[in-house]
């Protein structure tokens, strides 16, 4: 009887844990790319097969036409493991991002940090959180208004894609992904 109490309470006391979510909300008028997958876990189904979007290694142009999607001069940048230093690669597209919302100053940007899934959650949230803060000081660096750009941290939660330990598959994991949309007063 003690026993059975004892485990009651127990498992009484583990539900009533929290874990807090400490991530910023950030509210956009676009559909949610993700899916549940396997065991609950959240599957990136939009960026890698968009238009525009280019994994490591593909060619892409040098600078953005007046009129251009925001998409077609790439929503993502890589980066190397554990690192969030940005590759000559990375400077391109953040270049042509840079180049795109300056032409378009109606829209602000929300810069979503992404980690591999090896790691424990506190250390890919931070991993994360700078390479999110390396894509936003390259693109004010490069002209756009500190204001217009938010940074977002989702470390391992939102893989590209599920991987165990295969490295092609992880490096797409180790993201920083630019999300655009209509500014709004107080972006």
């Amino acid at each position: 009887m003690r026993l059975t109490l004892i485990l009651l309470s127990a498992a009484l006391a583990l539900s009533a844990c929290g874990i807090p979510d400490d991530r910023q909300i950030v509210s956009a008028p676009a559909a949610d790319p993700y899916v549940t997958g396997p065991g609950g876990v959240a599957v990136y189904q939009g960026d890698v097969n968009m238009p525009g979007t280019r994994l490591p290694g593909d060619a892409a142009p040098a600078a953005p036409a007046p009129g251009t999607e925001f998409a077609a001069v790439g929503t993502t940048v890589y980066f190397g493991e554990s690192a969030a230093d940005l590759s000559d690669e990375a400077r391109r597209t953040l270049t042509r991002q840079a180049a795109w919302l300056t032409q378009n100053s109606a829209y602000a940007a929300v810069i979503e940090g992404h980690a591999d899934e090896p790691g424990t959650r506190e250390f890919n949230l931070a991993l994360g959180a700078r390479r999110a803060t390396s894509v936003r000081e390259y693109l004010v660096a490069n002209g756009v208004a500190p204001g217009r750009i938010r940074t977002l941290s989702y470390g391992k939660e939102r893989p590209a894609s599920i991987c165990g330990a295969e490295p092609s598959c992880l490096e797409r994991n180790r993201r920083a992904v630019t999300q655009v949309s209509q500014s709004q007063a107080g972006v």
